[in-house]
Order: C-alpha cells, then sequence, then structure tokens
C-alpha cells in the first residue's frame, strides 16, 4: 500500500518542478514510510511513497517498464499477477521485478485501457506512456483506494490519494464548495460526487481518465459497474456450493504477502468467515485482534475470542475506554474532509493493535452491502412489498398523515420508532431509502443553515443525487437499487474511506476478500429470497457458512463498532457541544445559524432529544476547516 501523487500539463506541456511533487507525497509519508521516488518529464511529474508489501527490494516506484517508454506510480494490489505475467510473457513480455507494478506496466502496452478488465485487486494508479504523451489514471471497481484530482490556475492537473497531497501543491485554492457542505451534512461524509473543496474532485470509483497533451481534458469514463438486473437460477445446495467456492478463492488470493498478514476478528459473520477461511488454507495460526470496550453492551471480544478458540488463532484483544475523545484532533487530521462516522475511532484503534504484530490484515468489510446484510435493507425490502399493495396516492395520504402525527421517540428502541417507518411509507422507495441513509433531512438542515446560505444552494438538495443514481441503476428491484446506492454510494464515501484512512494512518495495509469483484458479481445475481429471507440478511453467505461457525455467532443480532458519543455530548463533550454555537470558525463561513445550532446542543444535553449525530458532524466540521484553512 502506498501514497501517489502527479502534475500533469495536457495543453501545454510545462516543465514540472520535483521538488513540488516530492512535497505533495511527503505530506503523505504515513501511506509509504519505506521509500520514495519522484519522476519528471516535459509536462509531467509522477511521485510515490512507498509501503513494502511484495518483492520487498525489487519494485522501487515511480517504475518504467522493461522498454522506457511507460512509467508508473501505483497504489494497491493486484491478487492475480502472477497469472496475468505468464500471459504476457507467452505474447513476449520481459520482466525485470518480481512484483505486480511492473505487470501493470505491461498490461497496459498490451491491451491499452482493456487492461483494466483483467485486474483482480485493489488499486488506483497514474501511468504516464512517453510516445503516446498520455496520462492514464485509474481506480480500482469498488474505490477501495483513493484518488483526488485537482484543476489549477496554471492550466494543469494534480493528483494525489489524499487531499493532503493536493494542499501542498501552492496553487490550491482552499474555498469551499456548498453543495459538498450540504451533503456532508446530509450523509456524514462527503460522497465521492463531491469535494469539501471547489476545484478538487475524486476520480469516481471503476472509471479512469486518458489525458493527452496538446488535447483538452476529457472527464472520467466509467469502465465498471455492478449488475443487478439478471438472477441466477439453481437450488440453493448449488449456490451455496458456489458461493463457498468463490469465497475460498477471494480469501486466499488476498493472503499472499512478503511480510506478516493477519485479521480483523469482530466476532460478527463476516470477519468471523474470513478468520475460518483463511485457518482453512494456512498451515500456521492465523494472526487476529480485536478491540473490546469497557461498557458491556458494547463489547464483543467474547464472541471474538470464541473465534480465536475455535480456529486456534494467535489472538490479541485490547480494551478501550469509551471515554476515549482525547483523540478526536488527531482524528480528524486523518480524513482532510469532515468525516464523521464515529466508528472511525474504534477502527483506528484496531488497526493500531493490528500493526504492531503485521503489515497487512483482512478484514469482513464489503458482506452486507454485496448479501444484504444491514437492517436497512431488510426494512426497505419488507417496506417495497407494502407500497406494492396500495396506490401511491393513498400510501402518501396515509403513512404521510401517520408520519406527521406520530410523537418523535428517539429514547425507545428501534422497533417501536414508527415516525420514521411512516415516513419513509408515504415516500417512494428511492426517497425512503435516501431517508434512512441520511443523518439530517432537508427541513432539519435547512432549520440549521443560515438564510444566505440556504438562499445560495438555490434548491440543491443532496439526496437527489443518490434517488437518481438509485431510479437508474441495472436492477429489477426495490432491495436491487439498495444494494446498489450501499455499493456505488455509500460504502466508497463512508466505509472504505473510513477503513483506509485508518489504516494507512499507521501504515497498514487493509484488505477486502469480501469485495472481489466476482464474489460481489455472484451476490448481485441471486434471487432476491437467498439475499433475504424474513428478517434474516445475508441469507445464503449464513447458510453456506454454517459448516464453519456456530449459530450463535451467525444469527446473533448485527452490533458492529459504536462510540457512545450520545453520552460523551451530556458528558465530558457537553461544554464542545455548547462552544459550537459560538464558534468563530463557524462563524467566519456563514453558513449556520448560531441560535439553532444552540437550541441543538441545549435539547440534546437536557435529554429532550438524541442530536448526538448532527453535534458530532458539526464538531468534526469545525475541526477539519481548522486544518484546511477554508474561506466560505
Amino acid at each position: 500500500m502506498c501514497g501517489i501523487a502527479g502534475i500533469f500539463h495536457a495543453e501545454t506541456p510545462k516543465p514540472v518542478d520535483p521538488v513540488r511533487v516530492e512535497r505533495m507525497c511527503d505530506a503523505m509519508v504515513h501511506r509509504g514510510p519505506d521509500g520514495a521516488g519522484v519522476w519528471t518529464d516535459r509536462g509531467v511529474g509522477l511521485g510515490h511513497r512507498r509501503l513494502s508489501i511484495i518483492d520487498l527490494e525489487g519494485s522501487p516506484q515511480p517504475m518504467h517498464s522493461a522498454d522506457g517508454r511507460a512509467v508508473i506510480v501505483f497504489n494497491g494490489e493486484i491478487y492475480n499477477f502472477r497469472e496475468l505475467r505468464r500471459e504476457l510473457e507467452q505474447g513476449g513480455a520481459r520482466f525485470r521485478t518480481q512484483g505486480d507494478t511492473e505487470m501493470i506496466l505491461a498490461a497496459w502496452q498490451r491491451w491499452g485501457t482493456g487492461c483494466l478488465d483483467r485486474l483482480q485487486g485493489m488499486f488506483a494508479f497514474a501511468l504516464y506512456d512517453l510516445d503516446k504523451r498520455q496520462l492514464f489514471l485509474a481506480r480500482d471497481r469498488f474505490g477501495v483506494k483513493p484518488m483526488f484530482l485537482a484543476r489549477l490556475s496554471d492550466g494543469s492537473i494534480a493528483f494525489a490519494s489524499e487531499l493532503k497531497g493536493l494542499l501542498a501543491h501552492p496553487l490550491l485554492r482552499r474555498k469551499a464548495d456548498p453543495a459538498a457542505l450540504d451533503a456532508y451534512m446530509t450523509w456524514g461524509y462527503v460522497p465521492d460526487t463531491h469535494s469539501i473543496l471547489s476545484g478538487v474532485e475524486k476520480l469516481p470509483a471503476g472509471h479512469f481518465m486518458l489525458l493527452e497533451q496538446g488535447k483538452a481534458p476529457e472527464g472520467p469514463k466509467q469502465w465498471w459497474d455492478i449488475d443487478f438486473s439478471q438472477r441466477k437460477k439453481g437450488s440453493e445446495a448449488d449456490l451455496s456450493a458456489e458461493l463457498v467456492h468463490l469465497l475460498r478463492e477471494a480469501v486466499q488470493s488476498r493472503m499472499v504477502s512478503d511480510v506478516p498478514l493477519g485479521a480483523f476478528l469482530s466476532g460478527g459473520v463476516d470477519s468471523s468467515s474470513v478468520v475460518a477461511l483463511m485457518s482453512e488454507a494456512s498451515a500456521d495460526p492465523v494472526r487476529t485482534c480485536s478491540i473490546g470496550f469497557d461498557v458491556a453492551g458494547l463489547d464483543e471480544t467474547s464472541y471474538a475470542q470464541q473465534i480465536a478458540d475455535k480456529f486456534v488463532t494467535d489472538h490479541t484483544a485490547r480494551t478501550v475506554s469509551q471515554d476515549d475523545f482525547g483523540a478526536i484532533d488527531e482524528l480528524a487530521a486523518m480524513f482532510d474532509e469532515p468525516f464523521a462516522d464515529a466508528s472511525a475511532l474504534p477502527t483506528w484503534r484496531v488497526c493500531a493493535l493490528a500493526r504492531e504484530k503485521v503489515t497487512v490484515a483482512l478484514s469482513g468489510d464489503g458482506a452486507d452491502e454485496a448479501f444484504a446484510g444491514y437492517r436497512r435493507q431488510v426494512f426497505h425490502h419488507n417496506e417495497e412489498r407494502v407500497r406494492g399493495m396500495m396506490p401511491a396516492g393513498l400510501r402518501h395520504s396515509v403513512f404521510g398523515t401517520l408520519g406527521r402525527v406520530w410523537p418523535k421517540a428517539d429514547w425507545a428502541p428501534q422497533s417501536l420508532r414508527a415516525k420514521s417507518t411512516f415516513l419513509a411509507l408515504a415516500a417512494s422507495g428511492e426517497e425512503g431509502y435516501a431517508r434512512g441513509l441520511s443523518v439530517a433531512t432537508p427541513d432539519q438542515r435547512h432549520g440549521l443553515y443560515s438564510e444566505n446560505f440556504s438562499r445560495g444552494l438555490d434548491g440543491y438538495r443532496a439526496e437527489d443525487e443518490l434517488i437518481a443514481l438509485m431510479r437508474d441503476a441495472p436492477a429489477q428491484s426495490g432491495l436491487d437499487r439498495a444494494q446498489y446506492a450501499d455499493l456505488k454510494f455509500w460504502m466508497p464515501g463512508d466505509i472504505l474511506t473510513k477503513v483506509d484512512r485508518t489504516s494507512m494512518a499507521v501504515s497498514l495495509e487493509a484488505r477486502e476478500p469480501l469485495l472481489d469483484h466476482r464474489l460481489v458479481e455472484f451476490a448481485a445475481r441471486l434471487p432476491e429470497s437467498m439475499r433475504v429471507k424474513g428478517s434474516t440478511g445475508k441469507y445464503l453467505l449464513k447458510k453456506c457458512m454454517e459448516r464453519y461457525l456456530p449459530n450463535d455467532i451467525l444469527y446473533r443480532p448485527k452490533q458492529g463498532f459504536v462510540t457512545p458519543i450520545a453520552d460523551w455530548f451530556r458528558g465530558p463533550l457537553a461544554s464542545d457541544a455548547r462552544a459550537i454555537a459560538t464558534s468563530s470558525i463557524l462563524a467566519e463561513t456563514g453558513w449556520f445559524a448560531p441560535e439553532a445550532l444552540s437550541d441543538l446542543a441545549d435539547g440534546h444535553i437536557a435529554g429532550r432529544s438524541d442530536n448526538s449525530r448532527i453535534l458530532w458532524q458539526v464538531l468534526m466540521l469545525e475541526k477539519s476547516l481548522i486544518r484546511l484553512g477554508i474561506t466560505a
């Protein structure tokens, strides 16, 4: 795993200062502490920071092809590089190294942009072809590895693995994008459709850009998508056998490493499945690690220990205090853009624990999105049945009325919070799912915004992007569309961003075997009954893992990493909550109405409502603004 950066002059090939590229890379030294390199040519400069994983001594970057006609900087891992290397060698290619980087260069020279279809892995890379004077930028199917782009005032395009790299460029403007701010307040993260800085964008997952000197830059082109429009046929037994085969291949391919390797183990279905299959494939005990909390209701270490004992892993567990809020400033600095998924804190802690013993760790990320494991997906699946039973007008009238009059009950168990369900049923499936994913509704957000900021949005509403994505999805059903939204929008913006930044902050490579694209494509074609059955999500995945895992692991309620931010804002962070309303940083932006922020904090501290997620959003926004030096 590494950090990459570079500068490209498309229309006029001006000289590139190598020191400038070097500074961009050095801003991301945590991504690659093992080595660095910069290469420049007429109108182009590429830089790299290396975390050595495969071919430790033989694959320095930037790397030239064997014939010297192409050069690459690469962040990621290609898991089928040995198979592709053999195929390329049969066609006459020659290699000087034993790693995957040189293989990408040869694949480009053989297949052009079509090489992407052959790559199995996680990656973001920049490849420059000296003969064609073309810069090829590409990102993997799911967006596991990031790439930020900026069009600068001198006509150049700069790119980097993190926003930190672009911030090191003196021509980058630090002006906020109002739409990105509304998107952040909607979702709790800045999705890949935006960047918090105006003029900065993210290369979307499954897309590439091909830039050529002497030509005006063109936008990204999609090279891969997830297709939910087809259905597989077969018995449950046959589909289960095929799934186990794909799971084994996905896990085993990600166990290739020249450095110590292990796994995160929460004791949930997904991480336990990965550890079970790693143990099956390994002659030595698998190294596993887990984080627990000193609050019984939040702690899952007993389940993790149960799996560790079953598969005789080399297990390490550590308990983290619920009062772990002292690291908030450091956490905010990892993400650059505001990021308000509070589970980032324990994710960072488990990454740091893993790094004490290993350099590569396998995770269980991706299974919930691919196999319908989130409760919201199961709820949506069942809500769609209700929508299909009633005309839209009647449904809107009945459930809309119930939603308006039903009391809001933040204090109640999830099953008793009928207000949100009624409001979702009154809306279209896409609108209802967007409501369920969001932190704050449009009315809530505009209640916090100043009049000038609301007016400046000119009708923009962040939910509309997700709704349009779902409506245009290659899908047959509402469940398909919900999963498509999670895989294409939620996962790259939230889950994968969280894991990338927290793992890279401690120089750990995290691999996601359950996001093997062949596995996800299989899952997308499963009949709905093999994904959701009654109130059970991930049905087929759980059934096929019954041969490996006990039922109390497979069928216990889903928990996940939980951070007690509601208690923090009524206790040790209460003063921080109150100070938000008078923050000089936020006041200078003019985005928020101070009295609305004050009411938000007072209502939460007094226990009248649970505003913890929105308060956390605003607090993390404030800390990001300080770091970024943003102007409104």
